[in-house]
């Protein structure tokens, strides 16, 4: 089986996030126009994302970090130890091949 056909899709992944950053709003208790105010994120961007989950990346890092929840991009396509050490060895090896 394709490990690939297990995951979702952007489109489902973009409504995803719309969808738990509205929760989030809601549990702030704040409205769109506030949140929209309080990120600098026009408002017709903020019910756009809301609604279809299209929106920029730095408009959503924005609303992240306007309710505190910018740290929860810190690790997007962060690289493993082990990824570095892989990388590292690949290095070494093109490397000697040079020489």
């Amino acid at each position: 089986m394709n490990p690939y056909t297990l995951r979702k899709q952007p489109p489902q992944l973009a409504l995803d996030l719309a969808t738990r950053l509205r929760a989030l709003r809601k549990d702030a208790r704040l409205t769109q126009a506030q949140l929209a105010e309080r990120s600098a994120v026009s408002l017709a961007s903020l019910r756009r994302f809301e609604a279809s989950g299209q929106i920029s990346l730095l408009s959503l890092l924005k609303l992240a970090h306007a309710l505190g929840r910018q740290g929860d991009f810190e690790q997007v396509f962060a690289t493993a130890p082990d990824d570095v050490a892989a990388l590292e060895d690949l290095m070494s090896a093109k490397i000697r091949q040079r020489e």
